[in-house]
């Protein structure tokens, strides 16, 4: 059985699944007919089901999608129909008195009600699905990093992995190496790296950005009781700020969104030179920057400047004070994009060159909503194993 493998820390869940905003999302934002949109509302009933079935927490708090003019009434809408397109449950649009019946403290002319959106600790569900995983005859390799892919040359080919003991400050020369006949890689921040080690191409190249939240203090979460989002401005590469509940009671506020110079980089001055070389590289990354730099800066300096960040918060919770905040924690998100500087929007699976290619399978990019998704994303590479692998 394959063993997934979790480079330098001493637990699953220790990046993405960690350090996302805890949302079980329904399906709304997805281009209809796109994986994204299929496994996000097929994951969300699958979710549910697994928490319940493995006694996991978790909160449908819903969600608003708030409109805040009558400019962006017209995306709102087309939200909507997209969302019916999608199959998504419970959608309905509702105006100002009932957003302030729902959101007391909350402005807009008019919203998209999501009742089934929900929140959940989605460590705790990663954490639960490697328990599975032993618990079925698997092995979890943590603290180690996969440094390379060979194939014996045996009557019955087998792929040897390479794996490196990380230490917190330095890599420490203790390898061993794992057999498989077949892998299946889903590398998160390092996803184009291990399939360029099985003769990939490098593009779709993963650049990390790193979000900054802001936390609402405990005496002002009355302000919010659940997910409050933006309308989409299709102009701009990331969704905007929004307000997230968590299962701990705490109130997320945020994201911002800039350049991360380490792929693990979760902290302001966090660096690595091989990753920036990497990004500022890759042409795609410049022709992003270039159309997009004022954008940029403005996420920038949001970072910075608490009262620029809470500005654009009081768009949707008029009333919030920068005293009513501190600073929360960030996450780092694993962007793909590709040559021409576009965001690669869906799931990308790949496979690679020659015999070694030809018995792996890379999950080259599952952003957001892939935690909703994990389980039909499961299915869905279970079906393309039994089939690529001939199984």
């Amino acid at each position: 059985m394959a063993a997934p493998i979790n480079a330098n820390k001493h637990r699953t869940a220790s990046h993405q699944s960690g350090h996302n905003s805890g949302v079980i999302h329904s399906g709304i934002y997805y281009t209809p007919g796109s994986l994204k949109a299929r496994l996000c509302v097929e994951g969300l009933d699958l979710a549910y089901k697994y928490c319940d079935e493995n006694n996991i927490p978790y909160k449908k708090t819903g969600k608003l999608i708030v409109a805040v003019d009558q400019e962006e009434v017209p995306r709102l809408e087309k939200l909507y129909e997209r969302g019916q397109q999608n199959g998504v449950k419970g959608l309905r649009i509702i105006g100002a008195q009932e957003i302030r019946e729902m959101e007391p403290h909350c402005r807009g002319v008019k919203a998209l009600d999501s009742p089934n959106t929900g929140i959940v600790d989605w460590g705790v569900v990663a954490r639960s699905y490697g328990r599975n995983f032993q618990q079925s005859g698997g092995q979890v390799f943590t603290e180690f990093e996969v440094t390379d892919f060979k194939i014996t040359s045996m009557d019955s080919p087998q792929i040897v992995f390479l794996l490196t003991y990380l230490s917190e400050y330095v890599t420490i020369i203790s390898q061993q190496t794992v057999s498989a006949r077949y892998v299946l890689s889903c590398g998160g921040l390092y996803s184009d790296r291990l399939a360029e080690k099985s003769g990939c191409s490098s593009v779709p190249k993963i650049v990390g950005f790193r979000g900054d939240y802001l936390l609402l203090k405990p005496e002002k979460c009355h302000l919010v009781k659940g997910n409050i989002y933006p309308v989409p401005n299709p102009a701009f590469p990331f969704l905007g700020v929004h307000f997230t509940p968590r299962m701990d009671g705490s109130m997320w506020l945020g994201p911002n969104a800039v350049l991360a110079f380490k792929r693990e980089g979760y902290k302001l001055l966090d660096f690595n030179l091989k990753d920036t070389v990497d990004a500022l590289g890759f042409k795609g990354l410049r022709k992003l920057v270039y159309k997009h730099w004022q954008f940029g800066v403005g996420e920038l300096w949001r970072g910075f400047n608490m009262a620029a960040q809470v500005k654009k918060l009081q768009r949707y919770v008029p009333e919030l004070r920068v005293q009513d905040v501190t600073r929360g924690p960030s996450g780092v998100r694993a962007q793909a994009l590709d040559e021409e500087g576009q965001l690669v929007d869906d799931f990308v699976f790949d496979g690679g060159v020659g015999e070694l290619g030809s018995r792996m399978l890379h999950v080259r990019n599952a952003p957001s909503p892939a935690a909703t998704s994990s389980l039909a994303i499961a299915k869905m590479i279970a079906d393309e194993v039994q089939s690529k692998f001939e199984l």
